[in-house]
């Protein structure tokens, strides 16, 4: 795990690591982001590589020598699907950063639909100055290297970069492209930016490596991202969209899971009894007295007095 804890899965050999994922996801409670990875990474060779979520899980581990000190990490990767989520950093390499960052999202669209939604994968047509390691030496020759759908090529010395000229370095089939790390000082590269292509049977040093060393992090971004679509190319973007579909529904789940709650913890309405024995008040009304003025004072005349007989 990314927090240094782990968690011991039982996992089918049919599984695809998209499941080994969903199953980490019910373990952890963690959300369902599209940036979660399966990373695998080899210390002896000091490499690492994002699992794609549509490989079988356990057929990559038994590539693993016995007694192997490779590990499995769950951690979140930005960059997983960065060329679905920024496909104008890949396949508009060329332009300036400005004309990269103000892109809206119809040109986004446009490009992804563009590139993956044909019968065929368009790859971002890159090219450019790597470095390559020469077999068993610590050397490191400048080289002009060029992506294709195939594969990647390069140029010969005294040669241009037109089709005819260009030599295949490698092809894509049985090879996985990884991150290297303190090449640098292993290897003396020139930068820390290297990346290795190698067929996942190989665990340990082999002349069968290819070691290639980029002049920055945006240009090793751009080669490790672009070989995963020419490698990959429609699975890559179905993996997308069904990590997208996921995720929207756990955040769906979860929107209405807070509302509830938010309705739960809201006072209750007070309650009124009606008893129909009992009509509604009379309304106040307003009383009015008459008064009128007392009579006058005024003495009673005497009673009649009768004479004796």
């Amino acid at each position: 795990m990314s927090d240094g804890s782990s968690k011991t899965l039982m996992v089918d050999g049919r599984q695809m690591v998209r499941e080994v994922l969903d199953k980490l996801f019910e373990k952890t409670h963690c959300d369902q982001s599209i940036e979660w990875s399966l990373c695998e990474a080899n210390p002896e060779l000091q490499i690492e590589r994002d699992l794609e979520d549509h490989e079988l899980f356990v057929e990559l581990l038994s590539d693993w020598i016995r007694h192997s000190e490779n590990k499995i990490y769950f951690i979140l990767r930005p960059q997983k699907y960065v060329m679905f989520t920024d496909p104008q950093l890949f396949f508009m390499w060329k332009k300036n950063k400005s004309g990269q960052t103000d892109v809206n999202k119809q040109t986004k669209d446009l490009l992804i639909k563009e590139h993956f939604r044909g019968t065929s994968v368009i790859v971002p047509n890159l090219e450019g100055k790597m470095y390559l390691k020469e077999d068993g030496k610590k050397v490191w020759k400048p080289q002009y290297f060029l992506l294709r759908a195939s594969g990647l090529y390069y140029v010969p010395k005294g040669k241009t970069k037109s089709s005819s000229d260009l030599a295949c370095f490698i092809r894509f089939e049985k090879v996985n492209v990884y991150t290297a790390s303190n090449y640098r000082e292993k290897f003396k590269a020139p930068t820390s930016f290297c990346f290795v292509l190698k067929h996942p049977c190989i665990q340990k040093d082999s002349p069968y490596i290819k070691f290639l060393c980029c002049e920055d992090e945006k240009s090793l971004l751009l080669w490790v991202t672009s070989i995963r679509i020419a490698k990959y190319g429609h699975v890559l973007h179905q993996n997308y969209q069904e990590a997208v579909k996921r995720a929207s529904g756990f955040q769906s789940a979860r929107n209405k899971a807070a509302s509830l709650q938010t309705k739960a913890d809201q006072p209750k309405d007070n309650t009124f009894v009606f008893n129909p024995c009992m009509g509604p008040s009379p309304p106040k009304s307003e009383v009015k007295f008459n008064l009128e003025e007392p009579p006058p004072d005024f003495i009673p005349p005497s009673p009649p007095v009768h004479a004796s007989s």
